[in-house]
């Protein structure tokens, strides 16, 4: 097999918050197919930075009361030990605030220049006066100017789904100070994407792309590209385009070149990697981007197009992936299930979110959902129950009988049934379908799993003249969970670490599973992984629910009596909504509790109710209830409740729901 030279990126993460599970879906999904290929005996290079230019970063920095650099500093620090947490091994994360990215910035732009590809117009743009600074659409609010929703952003509105420009907002404020915009003209300078249909048409259908993307790129494209704004005004946080004071790079100019810089810093500490052998036009080295769908027009429209002018190559491949939910919802502060990196750390182990990642993630770019319920079924069942299993029950065996020491015969044909998967399994993890590749490991699992119950060593053992059949038999197992542990090496290197000290051996990879280990002396066996306990989970979504601010009032300034009331502003905090209810059923080992699924309109809730003194399941299917819709979710041993049922009563069979009227709609809000 030919040696391939790959250089390989995740999308930026940005400086102005902390890693969340999107942010470890992209960059575990990377770092499995590096060390895949790595695996195979490839040269594969993973580099990545922080995003840090924009007006957000300026204004985060700001509020607390720091430089930009030190705010992206500390930012960056972070990042990379949350990544070094759930084990995703850059060999480089750098920053897009750097000497090499403001350097092939410039070059790029230059060079775009003198093809005559950069012009530049004068636009009109919405200004804060008291701040003296242009707005993006996303720091000017107002009410839509199709349904009159109020809040909305300045390019589109959450309620009625309509798109517009910012100016055509009613009554607009800045975000930053609140104050009325005004329009004012400036200077833009402009990318001609419009001159380049044509080769993007071609190239987005030459295989780089996954066919959905490039199905919905071609929307785009048949429509016409519109030229790039690439310019922004000061004040902002970034690079200032050569010759034209006070113009900026928009951020999304130079984040992709950034991909470039990082890797030019890793060349420049390594002299064995030479930056041109991967980025001249032409290149047979690789270049593969790992994406989210919802960037996917800056990485397969803007950046090949730049590229292709300023003489450099253009990606071998760009990987797509889909959004992710968590419980079938958006991720969500309130519900706990906006889980950043170190909540996560702090209460369970990495391996298992990549384990199950990787069941997830298919040669598509559908989006995936995160049940946490299935999480800790399909990591106790098939890392615990099935693929550990398979070495705890046979080592202890080979430990304790026969001196640590394997069988000289290979006695099972399922060892050369195992290694002839090889191939399919690495076309899988090379095509990125990972989900089927998990799913064939674990069948040979359970056929490892199914050849040890027939033969039933514990019960042979008590056989004086089955001692060496015995031997042979676990000795079999132990090297169907090494053909299995390679396999998934690249998803779990923790485990793969310490099967390789288990079995006393060099590093697995796809080379050393040519023989099976024969009168060879392993190492007494230790516990890998443990079984998750659902109570982790509940400690992670219940440190991830946002804290609700409550002002704090002097004790000199309210009386005891009157602390024992509210105001009308605290009850105007209560969020009361139509509840539909879908599914009632008991609760196992509570007396008073049922379980409820409510339709809430746009979303799903789980309630626990004390009111099975009063109610059957039956009964309560079909009501429509009020909802206590923002009440903070409560974790109970029996889950998470989120929310509380209005009822009424003194108790016993005497509680009445309190019932909402049969045409009022799931979600409407009670006032």
């Amino acid at each position: 097999m030919e040696k391939r030279h790959i250089l390989v990126t995740s999308a930026l993460p940005n400086a102005n918050g902390s890693i969340h599970l999107g942010h470890l879906l992209e960059h575990i999904q990377t770092d499995i197919w590096v060390r895949f290929q790595r695996m195979r005996g490839h040269e594969c290079i993973y580099v990545c930075a922080d995003d840090t230019h924009g007006t957000a970063i300026m204004l985060k920095a700001e509020e607390r009361n720091l430089s930009p650099e030190t705010l992206i500093s500390e930012i960056k620090a972070e990042h990379e030990q949350d990544f070094r947490n759930f084990l995703v091994n850059h060999d480089n994360y750098y920053s897009t605030h750097s000497d090499e990215n403001q350097a092939f910035s410039s070059l790029i732009y230059e060079r775009l220049k003198a093809a005559g590809e950069i012009n530049s117009k004068t636009v009109n743009q919405l200004y804060d006066p008291e701040r003296e600074m242009f707005l993006a659409d996303r720091f000017i609010v107002g009410s839509c100017p199709k349904c009159k929703a109020e809040g909305q952003y300045g390019d589109n509105c959450e309620v009625c789904g309509a798109t517009y420009d910012a100016m055509d907002l009613i009554d607009p404020k800045s975000k930053i100070s609140g104050a009325e915009p005004v329009i004012r003209e400036s200077t833009h300078f402009f990318f001609a994407l419009s001159h380049f249909t044509e080769f993007l048409q071609t190239w987005t259908r030459s295989g780089t792309l996954h066919e959905q993307v490039a199905n919905k790129l071609s929307e785009w494209l048949d429509a016409g590209l519109q030229d790039w704004d690439i310019s922004r005004d000061a004040p902002y946080f970034g690079f200032e385009i050569p010759g034209e004071k006070g113009k900026y790079f928009y951020v999304w100019l130079d984040a992709p070149i950034g991909y470039m810089a990082s890797f030019k810093n890793y060349c420049d500490r390594h002299d064995d990697t030479d930056f041109d052998d991967y980025w001249r036009a032409d290149s047979d080295y690789e270049v593969h981007h790992f994406i989210g769908k919802d960037i996917i027009n800056f990485h397969a429209l803007f950046w090949p197009a730049m590229l292709k002018v300023a003489g450099f190559r253009t990606p071998t491949r760009i990987h797509t992936h889909g959004f992710i939910t968590v419980n079938g919802q958006k991720m969500s502060k309130s519900r706990g299930t906006f889980i950043n990196a170190q909540t996560y750390a702090d209460n369970l182990a990495p391996e298992y979110i990549r384990y199950y990642f990787a069941t997830k993630l298919g040669n598509n770019i559908d989006d995936m959902d995160i049940n946490l319920d299935d999480f800790v079924l399909k990591v106790n069942s098939d890392l615990v129950g099935k693929l550990v299993n398979i070495a705890s029950r046979c080592a202890g065996f080979i430990n304790k009988q026969f001196d640590n020491q394997l069988a000289g015969t290979a006695t099972t044909p399922l060892i050369n049934e195992f290694l002839a998967e090889r191939d399919n399994i690495a076309n899988l993890f090379e095509a990125g379908d990972y989900s089927k590749a998990m799913r064939e490991i674990m069948a040979m699992a359970d056929k490892a799993n199914q050849y040890i119950a027939e033969k039933k060593p514990w019960a042979m053992i008590k056989l004086a003249d089955q001692k060496t059949a015995v031997q042979n038999v676990c000795s079999d197992g132990i090297n169907l969970f090494r053909i299995l542990a390679t396999y998934l090496k690249p998803v779990l290197p923790q485990l793969a670490e310490q099967t390789e000290a288990f079995l006393n051996i060099q590093p697995l990879s796809w080379q050393s599973l040519e023989a099976p280990l024969l009168n060879h002396q392993i190492n007494v066996f230790q516990p890998m992984l443990n079984r998750i306990d659902p109570k982790a989970v509940n400690a992670m979504v219940e440190a991830s629910i946002a804290p609700v601010e409550v002002s704090e009032t002097p004790d000199s300034a309210v009386s005891a009596r009157d602390a024992d009331y509210i105001t009308i502003d605290d009850f105007a905090k209560i969020d009361l909504r139509v509840a539909l209810i879908t599914h009632a059923e008991p609760v196992e080992g509570a007396d008073k509790l049922l379980k409820l699924t409510l339709d809430v309109g746009d979303e799903q809730r789980t309630v626990f109710s004390g009111i099975k003194s009063a109610y059957t399941p039956d009964e309560l299917i079909g009501k429509r209830t009020v909802l206590v819709a923002n009440l903070k979710p409560r974790t109970m041993k029996f889950g998470i409740s989120q929310g509380m049922v209005l009822a009424a009563g003194p108790g016993g069979k005497d509680i009445f729901l309190i019932e909402a009227d049969k045409g009022a709609s799931a979600g409407m809000k009670v006032t």
